[in-house]
This record gives C-alpha cells, structure tokens and sequence, in this order.
C-alpha cells in the first residue's frame, strides 16, 4: 500500500461493516477494510431464502468443520461462517434479536463498564429503522431496516402461537422489547423483500465516500508490530503478498473464529499452542480462542395433515409459482426466513428467566440433498419442524491454529453438552416442545412426529436422540472475550488487546458471555458502541 490509513478493519462482517460506516462518517479519519472473500452481490445472498444455496458454498462461505465431538457422539459439526462482504450476515437467517436486559447487566457486572443495558439500548436505537416504529425499546430512522410484521407467514404460524399460549407461553409482540419471554413473530433485518446484510446497510454507504477503501479477496495472515505497538498487517491479495499500515490502529473484527486465529498467527495467544506450530510467541495470553461458547439445538420433526411451505417449494411447478411472485412483488416464502415464529421460554420453573429459544418453521428438510441446505428443495410431504437451542450453555470449547500457515483452518473443539447441565436442560426442553406439539391447534393437524418419533420415549432415548441429532445454530462467540484483567480475558473494556497498543478486537468474539438468542444484532452493535470507543480514544 502507497499509503497510510488511520484504521485498518480486518473483515467486512457484521461489526466490521458498521465498524467501518461509524469510523468514516465524520470524514476525519481513513478507513480501510480488509476482507477475504468477494463480493455480496450475489442473487441467492439477496434474496432471504436464497441462503439454502450459500450454505455449502467456497466463494462466500469459510466451510469449517469441529473436531469429533464426544458430546454429539463423536460426530463433525459443521460451522458455516460467511466470507464475502457482509460475512455471516449474509449468508444467515437474518433473524434479529438483542438478547436479554439481564445479559448486558452481567457483562457490566463483571467490569465491563460502558456494556450494561442502558449503553447498548442506546446503540441498538441508533442502529434499526424498526419497521412498527420507535419507542423507548425500538428506534426509528437508523441505518438498519428490521421487518416486524407476519406479512406472508405460513397459517400454520397462527395454530403454533395458539398451542404455544395452551402450552403456557404468553404471546409476545416483540422479542426486543420489554421481556423476551413468550411466544411471536421473529423480526428479520430485510427490506423490500431482499436481504438486508451488515453490507448492505453499512458497508456500501461507507464505500462512497472518499476516505473509505475496501479490498476484497485480501486475506490477512498477520499483524505487523514495532515492539508492542501494532502497526499495520501483512496480507495476500489474489495471491500477492501486500501489507497495510496503519496510522492509528489495526482492528480485529473477523468474528469468534478468525480473529482468534489471526491473532495467534501474530504471536498472541497460549504459548505451547504457539511454539508448537512454530510461531514466535510476542506476547503469552491463554486466553485467545478459550472460552469458545455457542448455541447448540435440534428440531422436531412431523408429518401434517394440512399443506405445509413443502408442498409449495419441492414441485417444480411449486417453484416456479414462489419465484414469479419473487421476482414481480418481491412476496411470498423467497422473501421470508426459514424461521417465521418462535419465541423464548423456561424450561423448568426453576429458571428466573428463559434459557430455551424456540423455533417454528413451517416444512421440513429430512432428506439431504447433497451439496445444498435443502431448504428450497424440502420434503416430498408435507412436514412442519418445531425446533429448540439452548440460550445460556455452560458448555466451553476452544480453537487453536493447526498450522503456522494462514491458508489452514484452525482447530474448532466445540465440547457441546459436556456439562450435565446443559443436557439437564434439553432434556427439559424437548418434553416441553412435545407438550406444545400435543395442544389441540396442532395435535389436530400433524399426522406423526417423524423425528425422533413417538417410540423414543425414556429420558436415556431422548438424551441419546438429543446427542444424535443436535448440531451448531451458529452462534460462536467469547474467544477473545473482554474483561479488565488479562488474567481471564483478551480484551479491556474499551476493546484493546491487553498488552498491545494500537490494536484492538470488535466482533462477536469479545462478547463476555454468550447472549440470548440470535448473534447478528449483537455483532453490529458491538461495532457500533466499539466505533464510539475507539473515536472517543482517538479524539
């Protein structure tokens, strides 16, 4: 690079995106964003279902596997992440969720001032165009649009929220509001009936205006130092070796996965894992890539008596009709996510707040087809899915480079259901979405439970089901997690790598512990409030 930028963001995901809209917007400061993969403009990534193509895709998607997992009987779990423009929000379910008030209360609790509910309430306000309108939960005329409204939703939505409410769940208008706890229609950042990624609503404003670059298939294999201060990074572009420097700061936002990678490559991280792959240790902090916590769930699965979203997507004649409606009105299921309700709830009385999300989707995916998510080729019946994660696991994995070489992905040890807690849970929570299924709205349309199926009764059988068949939702997170002191966190407070001047982590990766529901809203506000941290340190 011939020139110098005051910040360089290495990856174009979610907090990067707004990361670099943020840092530019005042023109005071230079702003270069690095990203591995290409570009979003993609029809699959734009249209909302279309992420069924981009699932087991190369040119958008990091393809990651998790090392056998005892906890899932020894299977690999697949962790799609997004590499393009936009990263995981373009290619996920777009469905929006803050978390939970108490979440934030417990980050500031534990030292992190300036992350309570109050500071990110502010943030995520500044953030959305919320499309019921602001109120003292919800903000009005910000960048991102948030769809709130069932428009299009499947009728087997309704007789979901009504076993749902026979079940004991109160109906909840708004998972980002007051309480999360209930019953409703997820909120998905769309607009117009197209995706609306981190790309979309952040990046490509930014791109316009002159102190902005962005390069993309740039893939940063390390950070360049003078002593202790970070001042710039090392980069293979379209298979040139290039580096960037930085004026005033390198920030890590590649997500849970990358940014800790990228910052062992540099030297920084636990120090046997380092030596072992060659790599000269700069500055020894076991806790890069420790602390790797996810949501981990699984569907159930049945056989309806009525037409379900099956019957209108798995005929050729079927998908011909959706696209026309697609493509002429922007309508119909291709303008929706896979997940139309949902909700939140306790799986025993014990629990003081939720601790189980919950899923309605309205056809089902059984039958693999290979090399694609199947959803816009479901079951050839029609199916319904009710589907759970956990919202707090107590479950800890780790990642850790395999290789000194950037190119190879690191090691993913995940640990799902390695506490007894956390199978105590999903125990609870199945039996519960069994007594939702078995409420009259729905009892009276499903024809079986197909998975795990009526004969898997005992709690051993449901336990083993469980093990069997839950995977990943998608959610890694705490990697390089903050906190004051070095001793258990990667980060300070205001996102500095403790011990590093110049250089700092702003993504999914620092969260201190994993929030309740859906990441992307998180992510994008932890770029948000990390732009106004870093601004206010760079005045």
């Amino acid at each position: 690079m011939d020139r110098v930028f005051d910040f360089i963001i290495v990856g174009a995901g979610s907090a990067g995106c707004v990361l670099a809209e943020r840092l530019s917007a005042n023109g005071r400061h230079s702003v270069l964003v690095l990203e591995a993969g290409g570009s979003d403009r993609r029809f699959f990534i734009q249209m909302p279902l279309g992420y069924g193509k981009t699932f087991y895709d190369p040119s958008v998607n990091w393809m990651y596997a998790a090392e056998a997992d005892p906890g899932l009987n020894g299977q690999r779990d697949y962790w799609p992440r997004g590499k393009v423009l936009g990263g995981s929000s373009s290619i996920n379910a777009m469905v929006y969720i803050r978390g939970a008030h108490e979440d934030y209360e417990s980050w500031e609790a534990a030292g992190n001032k300036g992350w309570g509910w109050d500071e990110v309430l502010r943030c995520y306000r500044a953030m959305e165009d919320t499309e019921a309108g602001g109120n003292e939960f919800r903000g009005e005329g910000g960048p991102l649009p948030v769809r709130c409204g069932p428009t299009d939703f499947h009728p087997l939505y309704l007789r979901f929220v009504e076993a749902s409410g026979k079940a004991g769940l109160p109906l909840n208008e708004d998972f980002n509001g007051a309480t999360q706890e209930g019953v409703g229609a997820y909120q998905y950042t769309t607009w117009n009936g197209q995706r609306m990624s981190a790309a979309r609503a952040f990046l490509r404003p930014a791109m316009k205006r002159r102190n902005v670059r962005v390069a993309t298939h740039a893939q940063v294999t390390k950070v360049l130092f003078e002593g202790w201060r970070a001042t710039g990074v090392e980069y293979l572009h379209r298979g040139v070796r290039k580096t960037a420097v930085a004026g005033r700061e390198v920030i890590l936002a590649g997500g849970a996965i990358n940014s800790a990678q990228l910052l062992q490559l540099s030297g920084i991280g636990p120090a046997k894992v380092l030596q072992a792959q060659g790599v000269e240790v700069r500055l020894e902090n076991a806790n890069v890539g420790a602390h790797l916590q996810d949501h981990v769930g699984l569907n159930y699965t049945y056989r309806m008596k009525v037409p379900t979203l099956n019957d209108e997507l798995r005929p050729w004649w079927g998908k011909l009709r959706v696209g026309l409606r697609y493509v002429l009105s922007r309508g119909g299921p291709l303008s929706l996510s896979v997940n139309q309700g949902g909700g939140f709830f306790r799986s025993s009385p014990a629990h003081t707040r939720p601790n189980m999300q919950l899923y309605m989707q309205a056809f089902s995916t059984l039958i693999p087809k290979v090399g694609e998510r199947p959803l816009l080729t479901p079951d050839p019946f029609s199916g319904f899915s009710l589907g759970l994660s956990n919202c707090r696991p107590s479950s800890r994995g780790f990642i850790e480079i395999q290789s000194a070489d950037p190119l190879q992905h690191p090691r993913i040890v995940a640990n799902a259901y390695s506490t007894e807690e956390d199978i105590a849970e999903m125990l609870e929570a199945v039996k519960f979405l069994r007594r939702i299924a078995a409420q009259k709205p729905l009892a009276e349309v499903i024809a079986e439970e197909l998975r795990p199926g009526p004969a898997c009764l005992s709690d051993e059988e449901l336990i083993a089901d469980i093990r069997q068949r839950s995977g990943t939702v998608y959610h890694p997170s705490c990697t390089c997690r903050m906190g004051p002191e070095p001793a258990d966190s990667v980060v300070d407070p205001h996102l500095r790598v403790h011990g590093i001047l110049n250089l700092r982590v702003c993504d999914a990766s620092v969260f201190p512990s994993l929030i309740a529901g859906n990441t992307n809203a998180p992510a994008m506000m932890v770029g948000w409030r990390g732009a106004e941290i870093i601004l206010s340190d760079n005045t």
